[in-house]
């Protein structure tokens, strides 16, 4: 009996003439999950939000990567920075959640780290001989930032994110993603995998249904644009209409021309930042699994600096957060729905449609990842 590793690898071996969607294996299996934590997770660069969230010194973020502790913070010097969210002394996790903090207080015996990670102060520690507090500095963890989202890495030797991802500026340098400013970001726990929801994102082709009830009858299957992806990820576009203003591009924006002012493109970026670019706003998830049947969400969003002195930009974008809102709910619905198809004993993949390009391109990156694993671990 094959495992999930061995359906993946023959289910993506065929063209995407003939393609179907990934066996219910890859999504159900502990073991394949452990394959994706181990090759892609604790491998790859991991999205943890835009950068002007954390704009003052002392703003963090914390996270679990690959089941990692980690700090993401703006230290004293304005710098972006990344450590190890455990402590060096009883190994407690210090700090939680977002926030803003002076220093970095463990909960459990208030062993003190500056913003740097330097250790300031170990109370009751002055009778042990061995006790050095230069010796317990908070391990540093590879972060960059660029376009104005911040990324995270376990691994040491993988490519600067400028480099992984340069060919996406070959499609939308011209919206200039460092120009957007971010209002909102929630965390949201749903009871699917987290492929299913990454997928989700990828494909345009379910808004007519699963989004009947919002932008179900604004969405034209013969508009959407689904071309082959790239090896770091792929994307579809849509045009937008006039009946949301903050989507198209500003009157003082003279960088987008022709129609570009009103497309909007889907960005998946691998493994699992999704974003949503309007010329105007734009909207984004991370992921990262949380179990086989659960995923974590980051869920932010904001707008284009151009509209930023508008006198009805706020309200346009309250209304546009409404909806957002809303189209989450139908998500959620259509996605734990799937989830709890694919461990139906009838599950059966079914053959994908042409405006399903970017899940195909997904199957064969997560393939690629985990036969890689394999033959690296063949070959220790």
């Amino acid at each position: 009996m094959k495992d999930a590793a061995e359906e993946l690898r023959d289910n993506t071996a065929l063209p995407f003439t003939q393609a179907r969607a990934m066996p219910p294996s890859v999504y159900t299996s502990e073991a394949f999950l452990a394959l994706e934590t181990s090759s892609i997770f604790a491998n790859e660069w991991f999205c943890v939000g835009r950068a002007d969230a954390l704009a003052n010194a002392g703003d963090y973020v914390t996270l679990d990567l690959a089941d990692q502790p980690i700090i993401v913070l703006r230290d004293k010097q304005g710098a972006l920075k990344a450590m190890s969210n455990v402590c060096r002394h009883r190994m407690s996790t210090l700090l939680e959640g977002r926030g803003n903090t002076r220093s970095i207080v463990c909960p459990y015996h208030a062993w003190t780290y500056n913003l740097d990670g330097s250790l300031r102060g170990a109370p009751a520690m002055d009778q042990n001989e061995g006790f050095c507090k230069t010796d317990y500095s908070l391990p540093d963890i590879r972060c960059e930032e660029w376009q104005g989202w911040v990324f995270v890495t376990l691994n040491p030797a993988v490519p600067p994110v400028a480099v992984q991802l340069a060919q996406v500026l070959d499609h939308v340098a011209d919206y200039n993603m460092a120009n957007y400013s971010e209002s909102f970001f929630e965390t949201h726990i749903w009871d699917t995998n987290w492929k299913v929801l990454a997928e989700n994102f990828m494909e345009s082709y379910h808004l007519p249904v699963c989004h009947a009830g919002t932008i179900g009858g604004l969405s034209k299957l013969n508009e959407m644009i689904c071309p082959p992806g790239e090896a770091a990820f792929n994307y579809h576009t849509i045009l937008k209409d006039e009946s949301l203003r903050i989507a198209l591009a500003h009157p003082s924006n003279t960088r987008l021309k022709g129609e570009r002012r009103r497309m909007t493109y889907l960005l998946a970026i691998y493994p699992s930042l999704l974003i949503t670019l309007t010329p105007g706003y734009f909207w984004y998830l991370t992921l990262h699994p949380h179990g086989v049947g659960q995923v974590k969400i980051g869920f932010g969003g904001g707008m284009s600096n151009d509209y930023a002195n508008d006198p009805d930009a706020q309200d346009n974008f309250k209304q546009l957060k409404t909806l957002l809102d809303a189209v989450n709910v139908e998500d959620k619905g259509c996605t734990e729905k799937v989830y709890r198809g694919l461990r139906s004993q009838a599950a059966e993949p079914g053959h994908l449609s042409h405006l399903e390009r970017p899940n195909y391109d997904f199957a064969q990156y997560i393939n690629a990842r985990i036969q890689a694993a394999d033959q690296k671990q063949d070959q220790s």
